[in-house]
């Protein structure tokens, strides 16, 4: 088998450019895109050859750059926070403590295609909530820089004011990249769910389209979000917020709202359908009816109103006789008579004969999420959230605007209850909101869903109430919460936690100058492609990303190679098995006793075994070396 070097690529795009180039073979040379023999290629289906030519779209001020930075690879990676999650041996649950564009970019290759459901609640672009201003040049300097308390210039985080010129652009270059990032982690049968209000919700409808596609639009739902309004307010006083619901292709328009009811009747007539004629034989029609005979005739007006053919006679509460009746009807004769051998009642309440149906219902009818989510019905408005974690906290103010649980829960129900093993990210995680909607799901229904969380270390101010519990951070927070919510559901759930650091990859530097001892030490440190202070975990856990294997992956130490500390990774979405050994030196016995199975992989430092060990590997299956 092969031998080749483990690297990061740097390049994001890759799987774009695989499909590209499967499509139009004849626009690469060398690697490089022919645009000029890409668009002849594409020829009629391109909208216009006039670079000036005006097109329909959402543009902004920073639209090309936040396209850019989803097209930027990270150079982070995710490093275990062993100790800070719950049931770690156990536990499938991911939280990640970091800048969220880094991550989601992070994620790319081991989860592409693997979400089920995404819910966020991002800032709302409210004139004083935080938004995330990414530095369009070094990201993830950027992200270490904040969350060391504050950035060169005293800051950690940017309030978006309305009387900022980008007020509305700058909330869009933020939500751009991080959406396009999260549509190639969803399933295709995937459906994401984003939180919003008044203040960008037009914008945000706009946006979505553009990134998922006008035909994947499911709805807008309006949600009754308080028990009573604010009684300062004298104009329109704002009691519900919305969200923007998409999927990532067709096979995601199916939300779930609950059975089907049997006890539920729907009407046969509609006014905008075709007029047909019904023959109804005696005692199949119920009704409320007074007792007697109904001549034939116009009963009801308008388009809706029907024509009895043949006199009714009504009897103890059933149609006695046979009759015949013409309308706008929904439903042909061999469509009635098909569900009237299966079951259906008929009934009619009202003289002006309008008939309609009890449809028998199968074990698997449901019906559709309703646009309506009233609060109220379900114990989901804000009075519950803020309920919710002043009982958890002890005080109130830990945390502020939280989703109640209830209403993430109906959503998720809604996405998942078809696939009760599915995954459920949430990438503006907050105070934790939907991890605990997972964990009370699955614990009403039995189901083992999954959440990956991902949440910004801000930093807490001074005088927040959270340091009153020893918190330092948002994250630390959210942490807290799960740990408190799974204690007093009494659940066995848990979480991994992991955060955002630099890559132990060595990033070369460009040196500028004609400074020859800097020259020298670049190539110098160029030698190692790894950092200095490099970890056995934290490097373990980017080689598991980089190979396409998820955070939650088993991790086993293989015991009968004594003499190096070789782990095997595995996990349900690949056949194959990761090996890697980290140390210094491979020994000979672990080259010789190494046993890989048909696709495995075998990992160790480029230093730690010769080029003739590597021949004695490579016969034994795929090795990559770093």
């Amino acid at each position: 088998m092969a031998h080749t070097k483990l690297r990061p690529s740097f390049t994001f795009n890759e799987d774009q450019l695989a499909a590209l180039k499967g499509i139009a073979p004849e626009a690469f040379a060398d690697g490089q895109v022919n645009w000029e023999t890409l668009r002849a290629a594409l020829g009629e289906h391109l909208e216009d050859d006039d670079a000036d030519a005006e097109h329909f779209g959402l543009n902004w001020p920073g639209k090309r750059e936040a396209r850019r930075m989803a097209g930027t690879p990270s150079k982070g990676t995710l490093v275990p926070q062993t100790g800070k999650g719950v049931n770690e041996d156990t536990t499938r649950n991911v939280f990640i403590e970091g800048e969220n564009l880094e991550v989601l970019k992070l994620l790319q290759k081991a989860y592409a295609g693997k979400v089920k459901m995404i819910y966020i609640d991002p800032p709302y672009n409210t004139g004083n909530d935080f938004v995330y201003e990414d530095d369009f040049t070094e990201p993830l300097e950027e992200y270490l820089r904040r969350t060391g308390q504050v950035d060169d210039e005293g800051r950690k985080l940017t309030t978006n004011t309305r009387a900022d010129g980008r007020f509305h652009s700058k909330w869009l270059s933020m939500m751009y990249p991080r959406l396009r990032l999260a549509r190639q982690l969803l399933r295709d049968d995937g459906v994401i769910f984003v939180s919003i209000d008044d203040n960008e919700v037009h914008h945000l409808r706009n946006l979505m389209s553009e990134v998922y596609g006008d035909e994947s639009f499911l709805g807008q739902l309006v949600w009754l979000k308080k028990r009573k309004g604010s009684f300062l307010t004298k104009g329109i006083i704002s009691t519900t917020e919305y969200c923007v619901v998409h999927s990532k292709t067709i096979e995601g328009k199916k939300l779930y709202g609950g059975r089907a009811d049997e006890s539920e009747s729907q009407p046969l007539v509609k006014r905008t359908n075709s007029v047909g004629t019904l023959s109804i034989e005696a005692g199949l029609v119920q009704t409320k009816l007074k007792p007697k005979t109904y001549p034939k005739g116009r009963y009801g007006t308008g388009s809706s109103g029907i024509d009895l053919l043949d006199d009714v006679v009504v009897k103890d509460g059933v149609i006695t006789s046979a009759f015949r009746i013409k309308g706008p009807f929904i439903w042909s004769q061999s469509y009635l008579d098909d569900y009237l051998s299966k079951g259906a009642q008929l009934i009619v309440n009202t003289e002006n004969f309008q008939l309609r149906v009890f449809k028998p219902q199968s074990a698997d009818s449901f019906k559709g999420l309703p646009s309506f989510i009233n609060g109220l019905d379900i114990e989901g408005t804000n009075e519950d959230a803020y309920e919710q974690l002043r009982d958890l906290f002890g005080e109130e103010g830990v945390f502020d605007y939280s989703k109640p649980v209830n209403y993430v829960k109906h959503l998720i129900g809604a996405a998942t209850e078809f696939d009760k093993e599915a995954i459920v990210l949430d990438f503006f995680a907050g105070s934790g909101t939907t991890a605990q909607a997972v964990e009370e799901l699955n614990a009403s229904d039995g189901g083992n869903r999954k959440f990956l969380l991902v949440q910004l270390p801000e930093v807490l101010e001074e005088d927040h109430k959270g340091r009153n519990h020893g918190f330092e951070t948002i994250a630390d927070i959210t942490r807290e919460r799960l740990k408190r919510a799974f204690t007093k559901n009494k659940s066995d759930a848990g979480f991994l936690s992991f955060g955002l650091e630099k890559s132990n990859f060595r990033a070369w530097s460009d040196v500028e100058g004609a400074d020859l001892t800097a020259l020298e030490k670049a190539f110098a440190e160029a030698e190692s492609p790894l950092v200095k202070d490099w970890t056995r975990e934290g490097l373990r856990t980017e080689v598991m990303l980089l190979e396409g294997f998820p955070l939650d992956s088993r991790v086993e130490q293989v015991k009968q190679l004594q003499k190096n500390v070789v782990d095997r990774i595995s996990h349900e979405w690949h056949s194959h098995h990761l090996l890697v050994c980290l140390d210094k030196k491979v020994h000979a016995d672990t080259i010789q006793g190494l046993e890989l199975g048909d696709g495995d992989i075998f990992i160790c430092l480029d230093t730690a075994i010769d080029d003739q060990s590597k021949l004695r590997l490579s016969d034994k299956g795929m090795i990559k070396t770093i």
